[in-house]
């Protein structure tokens, strides 16, 4: 995977940035599967053991890019070069282009979100988790920009032909579909940033995997080496569980998807998903609504600064006591209505049904100047049956994320496809409707906020 902007997503808050800055992460998390503990130093002097470790690379840069070319029938249009980086190097490469390519306010965003969602703790805190889990798992990359792929000097390029095989999957696709169209993904649609990703690395960890299963030496040793982790992976394991499985969504859900395209129509089909690029992580969960182009509905959102500012003016109604700020407005798709419900909720199977049967979707973060926050969302579904499961589940999540809010739901499905759930808790006031085959969600509003009327005029 590319260090530069291949990123994971998929996750209900607003996380961008996380998606886009922990894919790296991923390159460690497969040498982690088929490597050992790094080699004993050798005695030789350091300048020698550069140029060996060099030369090395460059002969196995050669001879591996040769043969995924053949296996991912993607032909090599340039040499790649290839280096080997110091750990304190690698580590630079990332954190500068984690800080180049994510605002001091989307990092506030994210955090914000997270919280307010009850999807990470009181104390998280974005940037100083990223560079933790950088600092910790970084291995190695592809990068679009210099179009150079970097190993970790302290690894043996011999050892991690099937890494390699990987990143140079990602040249070949660079080469090909030019991986650099997805650097500035448009803000607004992490949803489908998420699926495109998710081809993005699912073919490579294909073509990795099939560059192991060519080779039965090579299969056997890497069969061998799953046990031989020998790394710490404490902060990978300690992160928001949002983080961790956003992190590996592109790997795991890519991967059984670009299996699906690839049983369909071969690697012609998954070379042509480039150009026609899934548009949703529900076409990476269902392949067959890819394949029958099934298109997430658009929601667009009323922005509610101006009502929330007028809900805070004093009694005479002359002055405005705090102000607002929309500071996220997103996406969550399939995917990311699983975790958020999955977070709560008791059974794994009741969140994946729960979340299956999405349409499309929109959400918006408010923060105020004293710090309130309030979450809006807007969802439509494939029928009202399972617009009804969706706020049956997400009923049941709100009064396990607020087990003291005094509140409920009541509900007319199946007679009639409406209902309606109200929590007064002390992040504020959350109601949930659930009109025909749309839920509307307004989580941690002001006392004095008109709920009905607001979420009457939410969808414009």
């Amino acid at each position: 995977m590319s260090m530069s902007k291949q990123f994971p997503s998929g996750a209900p808050a607003s996380l961008r940035a996380v998606r886009r800055h922990l894919a790296c992460i991923l390159a460690f998390l497969l040498l982690l599967a088929i490597s050992s503990a790094p080699p004993a130093l050798s005695q030789q002097p350091a300048t020698t053991n550069a140029a060996a470790r060099n030369a090395a690379l460059v002969a196995a840069t050669e001879e591996v890019l040769k043969e995924t070319s053949d296996l991912r029938q993607l032909s090599i249009v340039r040499p790649v070069q290839s280096s080997t980086q110091s750990r304190a190097e690698i580590e630079r490469a990332v954190i500068k282009n984690l800080d180049e390519d994510v605002s001091a306010a989307d990092m506030h965003a994210a955090e914000v979100t997270l919280k307010k969602l009850g999807l990470a703790p009181a104390d998280f805190q974005y940037r100083a988790l990223m560079i933790r889990l950088l600092t910790e798992q970084v291995a190695g990359y592809y990068e679009p920009k210099s179009r150079q792929f970097h190993l970790a000097d302290w690894i043996d390029a011999e050892d991690q032909k099937p890494v390699m095989a990987h990143e140079l999957t990602h040249a070949l696709q660079d080469q090909h579909f030019d991986l650099r169209r997805f650097e500035h993904w448009p803000k607004g649609d992490s949803d489908a940033e998420l699926a495109a990703h998710a081809l993005i690395e699912g073919d490579a960890t294909l073509a990795m995997f099939l560059y192991v299963s060519s080779n039965p030496v090579r299969a056997l040793t890497f069969l061998k080496s799953l046990g031989s982790m020998g790394v710490e992976t404490k902060e990978l394991e300690q992160a928001p569980r949002i983080v961790r499985e956003s992190l590996l969504f592109p790997y795991q859900e890519g991967l059984n998807w670009t299996r699906a395209l690839h049983k369909e129509g071969g690697w012609p089909a998954v070379s042509q998903a480039f150009t026609t690029l899934p548009q949703s992580t529900e076409q990476i969960i269902h392949p067959e609504k890819y394949l029958i182009h099934e298109a997430p509905v658009k929601i667009t959102l009323a922005d509610l600064t101006g009502v929330l500012n007028q809900s805070t003016r004093n009694s005479a109604g002359s002055k405005i006591l705090t102000t607002w700020k929309r500071i996220a407005s997103d996406v969550n798709g399939e995917w990311g209505s699983y975790l958020l419900l999955d977070q709560f909720l008791k059974s794994p199977a009741e969140s994946r049904r729960a979340a299956a049967g999405w349409a499309g979707d929109r959400y918006a973060v408010y923060e105020s100047s004293q710090g309130q926050v309030v979450f809006v969302s807007a969802t439509t579904w494939d029928s009202e049956k399972e617009a009804a499961e969706f706020f049956d589940a997400y009923c049941n999540r709100t009064a396990l994320r607020y087990p003291q809010a005094k509140g409920g739901q009541t509900s007319d499905f199946p007679r009639r496809p409406f209902g309606t759930g109200m929590w007064k808790t002390d992040e504020g006031r959350v109601r949930i409707e659930l009109s025909g085959a749309r839920v509307l969600i307004i989580e941690g509003a002001p006392d004095k906020l008109d709920l009905e009327t607001t979420l009457a005029q939410l969808i414009k």
